[in-house]
């Protein structure tokens, strides 16, 4: 097996060392070339030249969610197709939100060996996954498409990734100590707490206004807070289209409530509740908002947009598991 090894080297969960164990493991087993990223989309070029080179016949990527999306772009920059070469991963991010909800280990060790277990026995299945691009006849229509392997945000979640980019970059350590410090401080300078400005509209259906946040969900749990997942929508599948859960207000009290039942969260319920909207199992939707608002993906802050179109892309990629 001919593979491409996409190296982060500021993964927060391996230093040098294990990473050269773990090169050596999977060269013992595969023709395998290692590539370590220098620059961000770095991995996504080299997932695009894997796709186009034709002599690829699997992509590893060594990595948090972040080098996971960006490899993943670049697969599948020219649409799915099952000539495409293979996805696995090993998590060396501080969430790795993809892998776990694929059921691999968390720890990049234990997951390399889960990986060259799946190779021996054929293991793999095909996965959807979310694009995003935006929407024709709006202002955002010439916005590059954007695949998304777990979720996607318009509005507050996107504005607490954002802050975290910011406190990242100025050294601070990606922790879920800063996830939460973040989120009050988002929650706090929130100026559409009790009415909100996005509006989802979908085929066959009247449309859902005035939501403050947008959250879509492409599998279960939509995040991590150390060990315990996070489940906004828990129905939620790579084998479905995608969910959303949206919320109507942001009051002291909304956010009490709904934050603890996030932080109670099942995978046999999520948020619930007057102010909470959730939606299953969706090909295709749009959010627009009367001003613009933060987005993200996959964990990744890519600006201000006020219309994004979704779509859910069933059986979009092989992955090894």
């Amino acid at each position: 097996m001919r593979a491409l090894l996409v190296v982060n080297p500021a993964a927060t969960t391996t230093s040098a060392r294990t990473r050269d164990v773990l090169i050596h493991a999977l060269a013992s087993e595969m023709k395998l070339e290692a590539v370590t990223t220098e620059y961000r989309g770095h991995a996504r070029d080299l997932g695009r030249q894997a796709a186009e080179s034709g002599n690829v016949d699997l992509v590893v990527a060594l990595g948090g969610d972040g080098t996971v999306n960006e490899v993943v772009n670049g697969l599948l920059h020219a649409g799915p197709d099952p000539a495409l070469p293979g996805l696995a991963v090993v998590p060396g991010g501080s969430t790795n939100v993809f892998a776990r909800a694929l059921d691999l280990p968390n720890h990049p060790v234990e997951a390399t060996g889960a990986l060259l277990d799946a190779l021996r026995e054929g293991r793999e299945r095909t996965v959807g996954l979310g694009l995003a691009e935006g929407t024709p006849g709006t202002e955002d229509e010439a916005v590059p498409s954007r695949w998304f392997t777990f979720n996607a945000g318009l509005g507050f979640d996107a504005g607490v990734v954002g802050r975290v980019e910011q406190q990242r970059e100025r050294g601070r350590k990606s922790t879920h100590a800063l996830y939460i410090r973040q989120a009050v401080r988002q929650l706090l300078g929130e100026s559409q707490r009790r009415h909100g400005t996005i509006t989802l509209e979908r085929p066959g259906a009247d449309p859902v206004t005035d939501l403050v946040l947008s959250i879509v969900c492409n599998t279960a749990p939509w995040t991590y807070l150390g060990n315990r997942p996070v489940y906004a929508s828990p129905k939620a599948s790579f084998d479905t289209g995608l969910d959303v859960l949206g919320l109507s207000r942001l009051s002291t009290a909304s956010v009490a409530r709904y934050g603890t039942q996030l932080l109670t969260s099942s995978p046999e319920r999520g948020p619930h509740g007057k102010h909470a909207v959730s939606l299953h199992d969706l090909d295709r939707f749009t959010l627009h908002s009367k001003v613009p608002l933060p987005l993200q993906m996959d964990g990744d802050h890519l600006g201000l947009r006020t219309s994004v179109t979704f779509t859910g892309v069933r059986h979009a990629l092989r992955v090894i598991v």
